[in-house]
């Protein structure tokens, strides 16, 4: 990611640039990380998490979709399907999992742990 700095703004880039390539394993790459808050970019291209356990997390998750498409299986049964700029808030020990991510191409993901 492009790293411009001027007085006014310790940190400028754009989120959908310098994209790698990589399908082979989801790519999570850290924005901006502090004790109370984890802003992260995440980009996957058929990844789906594992078919035995699920996302158990401390803090809420509110994660967006900004290209790309991909399903949440929620662990009462419960799916969600994310398209381009549609998001959804995960609260604390919401048991959840990447249940598809589209193949055909990459899914570029907002998330902010809070």
């Amino acid at each position: 990611m492009r790293n411009n700095m001027d007085k006014n703004v310790s940190c400028f880039s754009n989120f959908l640039e310098l994209i790698p390539e990589t399908e082979n394993e989801e790519l999570f790459e850290n924005i901006i990380q502090t004790k109370d808050i984890k802003i992260e970019r995440i980009i996957s291209c058929g990844q789906s998490s594992p078919e035995s356990g699920w996302y158990d997390q401390e803090k809420s998750e509110w994660v967006m979709v900004l290209e790309g498409r991909a399903i949440l299986e929620f662990e009462e049964g419960k799916e969600v399907a994310l398209g381009k700029n549609d998001f959804i808030n995960i609260l604390p020990h919401q048991k959840h999992k990447v249940k598809w991510t589209d193949p055909e191409q990459k899914t570029i993901w907002l998330a902010v742990h809070y």
